[in-house]
C-alpha cells in the first residue's frame, strides 16, 4: 500500500524543511503602538524557533513614511520585511503595489497572518489566500469589538460590504489574544472562524528584577497611543483632584506617547489647569532601553480605555513587577484582578479617582500585588506564545497531530472550538 503523498506544510514538522509564515499587517512604524511592536516580536520568536517568516506592509509612519526600500526583502529590525509604498487613506492604508506582491507571491508561503480587518492590506490579503487556496488566520487587534465597531460605524458597514466579510468568513481561524475579546467579537459579528486564544509576548528584558525607588519619587504610568480611547483626561483629572485633597506627596503622573498633535494639546492644557500642574509629566515617545526603563521604574501603571483587546504597555508592566489599574473596557482587567496582580475599576472617573488614591497611598499593597503581577506575566514570555502558535499553524495547515512536535513549554491555547458554519 502506498501512502498519501504529505501536504508541503506537514514537511516542517518532519524536519525536511521550515514552515513559512508571511504576517500581513497594514504597517509596522512605532508610532501605531502594540499591534506594530507584537508582530515584530512574534516573528523573530518564530525564526528562534525555527519557522522561516516574513512580514509584508507599507510604509506608513503617520502623515510621513518610513526610510525603508520598497518592493525588496530587507531586515526591520531583525526580521525579514518587505515594505510597499501607501498610496492614500492614512485610516485604510490603500497599497496596490503590495495586492499585487500579494497576488504573485502568497502561495509560497504554508500559512499567512493577517494582523488587522479595517484595512486594505488584510482585505488584499484574504482575498489572494482563499483563491490561490493558502490558509490565513485573521488577528482582528480588538476592532470586532461591539464598542470599536460602534466607533465610525458607516465607515465599517461599508468595508464589511466591499471584502472584511469574505476575509472573516473565509479564514481558516480568528487569532485572539485574550478570551474575552474573542467573546466580544462573537457577540458583535455572530458566527465567526473557530477562534483561538494565543497572547503576544513581551521580551526578556522586562522580566527583569524590579529596580529600586525611582529617582524623584515614585510615579503612576500610562504609555501608549495618545488617543481618546485611552480616557487619558480621566487620569489627568483625578490627579488634580487627589493633589486638590493634599494626597500626592511626591508622587508624580508620566504620560509617555503620542498621537494627534490636536488632542496632546488638548491634554496639556488639562494637565496644567489643575492644582497637579506640577505633578504631570509628558514625555513624549520612548521606546528601546528607555521605555523599559520607564516601565520598570514605575510604582503603577493605569490603563482605563472605553476597549483595549489587550495592553502590550501594560504587560511589560506587569513583567517588570508593576501592579496595574484598568476599567472594564480592558479585557484582561478581571484576570489581572483576579490574580491580585492589580485593580479592576468601576467605569467611571470617579472610580479612577478612588482607586488611584488608595493605590497610591497603601504601599504593602502594591508591593504585594506588584510580585504577583510579575508571576501572572510569567504566561507572556515568548516560548510558550510561540507553542501555542505553532500548535494554531499546525491545525489550520491540516498536519496531522501525530506528526507534530511543538516545542517545550506551556501552550496558552485556549480552543473556542466554534466552526463558523459559513
Amino acid at each position: 500500500m502506498t501512502s498519501a503523498p504529505r501536504s508541503a506544510a506537514a514537511a516542517v514538522w518532519l524536519g525536511e524543511r521550515p514552515l513559512r509564515v508571511l504576517h500581513v499587517i497594514p504597517a509596522v512604524a512605532s508610532r501605531y503602538g502594540g499591534p506594530s511592536a507584537a508582530v515584530v516580536g512574534m516573528c523573530r520568536a518564530l525564526q528562534a524557533a525555527g519557522t522561516e517568516t516574513l512580514i509584508a506592509t507599507t510604509d506608513a509612519d503617520g502623515r510621513g513614511r518610513l526610510a525603508v526600500p520598497l518592493g525588496r526583502s530587507m531586515t526591520f529590525d531583525g526580521v525579514p520585511a518587505i515594505f510597499f509604498r501607501r498610496q492614500a487613506s492614512e485610516r485604510f492604508k490603500w497599497s496596490l503595489p503590495l495586492a499585487g506582491w500579494l497576488s504573485q507571491h502568497a502561495s509560497a508561503f504554508d500559512v499567512v497572518h493577517v494582523h488587522a480587518v479595517f484595512s486594505h492590506s488584510s482585505i488584499a490579503a484574504g482575498r489572494v489566500c482563499r483563491l490561490v487556496h493558502v490558509p490565513y488566520v485573521v488577528r482582528p487587534l480588538g476592532t470586532l469589538d461591539p464598542w470599536s465597531l460602534g466607533h465610525k460605524p458607516l465607515r465599517k458597514r461599508l468595508l464589511f460590504r466591499l471584502g472584511v466579510r469574505g476575509l472573516l468568513s473565509g479564514a481558516a481561524a480568528m487569532h485572539y489574544t485574550t478570551a474575552e475579546e474573542g467573546r466580544l467579537a462573537e457577540s458583535a459579528v455572530g458566527l465567526l472562524p473557530a477562534g483561538t486564544v494565543v497572547p503576544v509576548g513581551v521580551d526578556d528584558l522586562y522580566f527583569a528584577p524590579k529596580l529600586g525607588p525611582a529617582p524623584g519619587g515614585p510615579y503612576v504610568l500610562a504609555l501608549s497611543r495618545l488617543d481618546a480611547k485611552k480616557r487619558l483626561e480621566w487620569i489627568i483629572n483625578a490627579w488634580h483632584a487627589i493633589a486638590g485633597e493634599g494626597s500626592l506627596g511626591t508622587w508624580r503622573f508620566v504620560i509617555a506617547g503620542d498621537g494627534e498633535d490636536a488632542y496632546v494639546a488638548r491634554l496639556r492644557d488639562l494637565a496644567h489647569r489643575g492644582p497637579a500642574r506640577d505633578r504631570i509629566v509628558f514625555e513624549g515617545w520612548v521606546e528601546g532601553d528607555a521605555k523599559a526603563a520607564l516601565i520598570r521604574g514605575a510604582s503603577l501603571f493605569v490603563l482605563p480605555s472605553h476597549q483595549e483587546n489587550l495592553g502590550v504597555a501594560m504587560i511589560e508592566a506587569l513583567a517588570s513587577g508593576v501592579p496595574a489599574l484598568t476599567t472594564p473596557g480592558v479585557n484582561l482587567g478581571p484576570e489581572i484582578a483576579a490574580a491580585g496582580a492589580g485593580w479592576q475599576v468601576e467605569d467611571s472617573e470617579a472610580a479612577v479617582v478612588a482607586g488611584l488614591d488608595a493605590a497610591i497611598r497603601d504601599e504593602a499593597d502594591r508591593a504585594a500585588r506588584g510580585g504577583l503581577a510579575a508571576a501572572f506575566a510569567e504566561r507572556f514570555r515568548w516560548p510558550y506564545v510561540v507553542a501555542g502558535l505553532m500548535d494554531l499553524y499546525r491545525r489550520v495547515t491540516a498536519v496531522p497531530a501525530d506528526l507534530a512536535d511543538l516545542p517545550s513549554g506551556r501552550s496558552l491555547v485556549a480552543d473556542r472550538g466554534r466552526s463558523a458554519g459559513i
